[in-house]
């Protein structure tokens, strides 16, 4: 069911219950791609049920890949030649889509139009346009390198790249390309980034190395198709895991998420802050590590996020900062420029809503310093377009005094349809 697009959010008592989430949206945007690639039919059961997940399977159809998705939330994927498009393919407001498919679709003898909705127009794509163009692509973009793209395929060829900014979708477009390359492509990135892209090459069957922070392939490997369950999306589960940290004496059970070490820096940094949490049943699916996560809220201290932790946590940032005025001694985030050019101008989004619900936030270019022992009241909150954005401030709004309204909330369908569902259900008003 579609929800309304402005939310209010009551104050709550606590947060208590069991929740299973919806794929992870790296994982699933990968999967589907390699799928499409690979010989056989791929089948991925929890495959993400966000509407950036369903662009890049949108955009594959388009290319005559052949996609069934049932009831049940499985999607079957029929590996087959990739065929010119009869329109562009439309990417939503998937960076994910846009940015991984351009590798892929640089070594196809074909043309192809890659736009997307006005969000994506304004997303840098020069970082990722370089790197191909390096090895043989022809892309054109609008001004600025942004979207739309028109790629002209070409035979390609490995280079040896050092990614100027720290981006796991630039080096996933790179490892993609390169399975269409003559050579062997050696990558090397400033600080260590997911690794999903890895991970999800060799379990289609693809070789690679990796050292340190290097990745290295030979081109032209043959993909066999999967069967995969896909764990539950880290980054959703961070919503629910900061919103039960808030209240000393919840109780919060969290199953079959993933735990990939790239990816779960959350829980170290909520750790430090003083929650309780316990990670049981760790297992290995693929690469990837899956796990069930219970946690307590307790008074929260506070911290500093910069450097490889900020690049780690670039898709949790929001909703810590969002808490950071009920925390002790406040967060601190340096290192975060990246945060500016995502969905929205992240930073500026948070700093705007923190200070409408009267708190005091110092803004800067590359993060934020908001103090902590803050009591935020209820107001209205801009999402500004931005999933993230709309759902760290749900959270937020679960302590704060009065009820707060969310403009745009319907945009959280971007990853997460379910979200305001699932709040209601584990929430104690």
């Amino acid at each position: 069911m579609t929800p309304p697009n402005d939310i209010v959010i009551h104050p709550a008592k606590n947060v208590a219950g069991a929740v299973r989430l919806p794929g992870d949206k790296s994982i699933s945007h990968r999967y589907a791609m390699l799928g499409a690639l690979a010989e056989g039919t791929t089948r991925l059961r929890n495959f993400s049920t966000g509407a950036d997940c369903a662009s890049t399977l949108g955009a594959l159809s388009s290319v005559g890949v052949g996609i069934r998705r049932s009831d049940e939330g499985v999607v079957e994927i029929e590996g087959s030649p990739w065929r010119a498009p009869r329109t562009p393919l439309d990417c939503g407001n998937s960076g994910s889509t846009m940015r991984m498919l351009s590798g892929i679709l640089a070594g196809q003898p074909f043309t192809v139009e890659l736009t997307g909705d006005d969000s994506l127009s304004r997303r840098p794509m020069a970082r990722v346009i370089e790197p191909l163009t390096k090895m043989g692509a022809r892309i054109e973009a609008g001004p600025g390198g942004r979207p739309p793209l028109r790629i002209t395929g070409h035979p390609l060829q490995a280079i040896a790249y050092r990614l100027p900014v720290a981006s796991a979708q630039v080096k996933t477009a790179i490892l993609f390309a390169t399975l269409f390359a003559r050579g062997t492509t050696t990558m090397e990135e400033p600080m260590r980034t997911r690794d999903h892209g890895e991970l999800a090459l060799q379990a289609f069957g693809a070789e690679l190395t990796r050292s340190g922070n290097r990745v290295t392939m030979t081109g032209g490997q043959k993909l066999r198709a999967i069967e995969a369950g896909i764990p539950g999306d880290i980054s959703s589960a961070a919503f629910f895991l900061c919103a039960a940290a808030l209240f000393p004496g919840s109780n919060l059970l969290l199953d079959s998420v993933l735990m990939n070490p790239t990816r779960a820096a959350l829980l170290d940094v909520l750790l430090g802050m003083g929650c309780r949490i316990s990670v049981v049943n760790l297992e290995e699916h693929h690469g990837e590590l899956v796990g069930t996560v219970a946690v307590e809220g307790a008074e929260l201290k506070g911290t500093t996020i910069a450097g490889a932790l900020s690049a780690a946590l670039i898709d949790e940032l929001p909703v810590l900062a969002a808490i950071a005025p009920y925390t002790t001694v406040g967060i601190e985030i340096r290192d975060a420029r990246e945060l500016r050019v995502k969905e929205s101008d992240r930073i500026a989004a948070v700093a705007a809503n923190l200070r409408a619900m009267g708190a005091t936030v110092e803004e800067r270019e590359d993060g934020l310093r908001v103090p902590g022992s803050q009591q935020l009241r209820g107001a209205e909150i801009d999402s500004a377009g931005d999933h993230r954005i709309a759902m760290a401030f749900a959270v937020a709004a679960l302590r704060a005094t009065g009820d707060t309204l969310i403009h745009g909330a319907r945009v959280a369908q971007i990853s997460y349809p379910e979200f305001f569902t699932t709040l209601e259900a584990l929430v104690e008003w």
